[in-house]
């Protein structure tokens, strides 16, 4: 029996192009790749705009085992049943009392679980209550049934996606930012054993502005006015990091960042 697992973790997934090319590439990159967990962000998944069932659905097709969110999780009311519902879709766990959804869950792969946190960032974003406020409570839950634990930071300043990740140093398995749609180049694993990248990337068209049509977004910061976000038509790509974890003690072994084209 391995004494590793080999977890993936996939960036904010963007509308329709983002969904297919994961469908179409993700499950040969799991099998080349040994993957054995494939976590991923699914808040800009939806067409128009935050999250709804079919784009879950999409994602889960690909090969995803959970699916986390962000600032976006609840932007459409038809997804609040299914989110409520859900055991292997979450939103901020920081967001305000009475939030539809779960903020953290459990990947139960019978030989081991998984741990999976969700937390938004509150510099420059909607958080609620501080992440590092929160966070030991939630641990204290989910260390009840494994030592593997794996925190999706959601948040838009670089500092505080890497204070949080020294802050919980330690205490999880690994922390992986989300939201900016930027890959950055600082994975690595952590004095405490803890594996961390400040931001995964993204998943959708890659000839863009984070996934949305250039001439869009370059008229909004030209003229202040705003229309609808469109998905770019070009060629798109998947970004991500897979962590190496030992299941004994939960401790990150390698952080390794992907990009698929």
């Amino acid at each position: 029996m391995a004494e590793t697992v080999r977890v993936l973790c996939i960036g904010d997934v963007v509308r329709n192009p983002g969904c297919n090319f994961l469908m179409n590439t993700l499950p040969k990159f799991k099998k080349d790749n040994n993957i054995d967990v494939c976590i991923v962000n699914g808040e800009n998944s939806a067409n128009g705009d935050g999250m709804l069932k079919v784009s879950c659905e999409n994602i889960f097709a690909a090969g995803a085992d959970f699916i986390t969110g962000g600032d976006h999780s609840l932007r459409r009311r038809e997804f609040y049943d299914y989110i409520d519902n859900s055991l292997s879709v979450i939103r901020p766990a920081n967001y305000g009392e009475g939030a539809p959804g779960k903020g953290y869950g459990i990947i139960d792969k019978g030989a081991y679980k998984i741990g999976v946190v969700n937390l938004l960032g509150t510099v420059w974003t909607d958080g609620f209550e501080s992440p590092f406020k929160v966070i030991d409570g939630i641990l204290g839950e989910l260390k009840k049934e494994t030592n593997i634990i794996f925190v999706d930071f959601h948040a838009e300043a670089t500092s505080e996606k890497k204070a949080f990740g020294h802050f919980v140093d330690g205490k999880v398995s690994a922390v992986f930012g989300t939201h900016t749609h930027v890959q950055t180049s600082d994975a690595c694993v952590l004095a405490g054993g803890t594996g961390y990248i400040t931001d995964v990337g993204m998943t959708g068209p890659e000839d863009s502005v984070i996934g949305i049509k250039k001439e869009i977004i370059i008229r909004k910061f030209c003229t202040g006015f705003t229309t609808m976000f469109e998905p770019a038509d070009t060629p798109c790509f998947f970004q991500g990091c897979i962590f190496t974890v030992d299941r004994a003690s939960g401790k990150c072994l390698s952080a390794s960042p992907v990009t698929v084209r």
